[in-house]
C-alpha cells in the first residue's frame, strides 16, 4: 500500500500530510515566517504519530508554487534532502490547484476561480474544474493584474473564488464569482489528495526536478544602471 509525504510553505499557511496504510493524517497552523523552524518538527511528529520512518515513504510530495519565494524555496530545500536521502521521487502539485482542490472538500465547489495576492498589485490565478474528484486546471496558470484575471475561453458557470487573492481584489476581478473566500490557504491535505492522483498516473520525479514555479519572471524590482 503506498505511503506518501505532502508538506507545504508556499503561504501563510505551514501544513504536512502522510498517507500510511490507506489512512491520512495532517498538522496545519498558520505561521507567518516560522516555516523554516516548525516544517521538520511537523513532519517528524507525523511520522512518529502513524508509528514509520521515513524510508517507509515512497514518495514526496510538495507544494512548487505560485506562492511566497521564501515560502516556496523552504519546502523544496526539505523535501530535495529527505528525496536525496532516501532516494526517493518527488511530486510537485499547484498551489493553485491545492486551494482548489481544498474549495472542493470544503465547499463542495466543482469550478473553481484560484487567486493568491502575489503582491505588485498582480494575482497568481489559475481555474479548475472538478473531474473524477480531482481538481484540473482549466487553462492556463498566470500571474496578472486583477482586471485581467477571467475566466477561461468558452468556460461558463458559477464560480466559487478561493484564496488570498479575492481578499485583496475581489471588487477589482474581472471574474465574477458565485461564492468566495477570501481567506483559503492551501492546505497539505489537499496537496496529498491530488498527489495520489498524479502518484496513480506515474508522475513522480528525481529529487533534482523538484523545482519551483513562481510564474513571475522578475521577482524584484530592477536597480537603476550606475551612470
Amino acid at each position: 500500500m503506498t505511503t506518501l509525504l505532502a508538506l507545504d510553505t508556499a503561504t501563510e499557511a505551514c501544513s504536512v500530510a502522510l498517507l500510511h496504510d490507506g489512512r491520512v493524517l495532517s498538522h496545519y497552523e498558520v505561521a507567518p515566517r516560522l516555516h523554516a523552524q516548525r516544517l521538520l518538527p511537523m513532519i517528524q511528529q507525523l511520522l512518529g504519530d502513524a508509528g514509520i520512518a521515513a524510508s517507509a515513504l515512497d514518495a514526496i510530495a510538495f507544494g512548487r508554487g505560485p506562492g511566497a519565494f521564501t515560502g516556496v524555496r523552504i519546502a523544496i530545500g526539505v523535501v530535495q534532502g529527505l528525496a536525496f536521502a532516501l532516494d526517493r521521487p518527488v511530486l510537485p502539485v499547484s498551489n493553485l490547484a491545492v486551494l482548489a482542490q481544498r474549495a472542493l472538500r470544503e465547499r463542495g465547489a466543482t469550478q473553481v476561480a484560484a487567486a493568491i495576492d502575489a503582491r505588485m498589485d498582480e494575482v497568481y490565478w489559475g481555474c479548475y474544474r472538478a473531474d473524477a474528484g480531482e481538481m484540473r486546471l482549466l487553462g492556463e496558470e498566470a500571474v496578472l493584474p486583477p482586471e485581467q484575471a477571467e475566466a477561461p475561453r468558452g468556460c461558463s458557470g458559477d464560480w466559487f473564488g478561493a484564496g488570498t487573492g479575492w481578499g485583496t481584489y475581489a471588487a477589482r476581478i474581472a471574474l465574477k464569482p458565485t461564492h468566495m473566500d477570501g481567506s483559503l490557504l492551501p492546505h497539505a491535505e489537499d496537496l496529498l489528495a491530488l498527489a495520489r492522483f498524479a502518484w496513480a498516473r506515474g508522475e513522480a520525479l528525481p529529487a533534482d526536478q523538484a523545482q519551483p514555479v513562481y510564474l513571475r519572471d522578475q521577482v524584484a524590482t530592477p536597480k537603476a544602471p550606475s551612470a
